[in-house]
């Protein structure tokens, strides 16, 4: 279970509605950003942009193959809690 915290960035008198998520222990495992605001920011910091589109062809035709995959059969998906489960346990 996850949890969202709205807050406020205020950043040269612009406000970021940014939220951050948790997990079920209140761990932060991230932070959503508007569209708006990332397009914002992706203006002023041209260099964010590289970043994402770093990812390889070869990895994106993966995930590409494994999406058309799940829609094909997705009853043979796992649940991510139960799957991180079985891997904890083989540790």
């Amino acid at each position: 279970m996850y949890f969202c915290l709205y807050t406020f960035f205020i950043t040269n008198f612009h406000v970021m509605n940014l939220q951050y998520i948790s997990d079920s222990e209140g761990k932060t495992t991230g932070v959503f950003i508007p569209i708006n605001d990332w397009n914002d920011l992706k203006k002023k910091y041209v260099e964010i942009e590289q970043e994402e589109n770093n990812i390889p062809d070869w990895h994106k035709d993966m995930v590409r193959e494994r999406l058309e995959n799940y829609r094909k059969n997705p009853d043979s998906a796992l649940d991510f809690d139960a799957a991180l489960n079985d891997i904890e346990k083989e540790l």
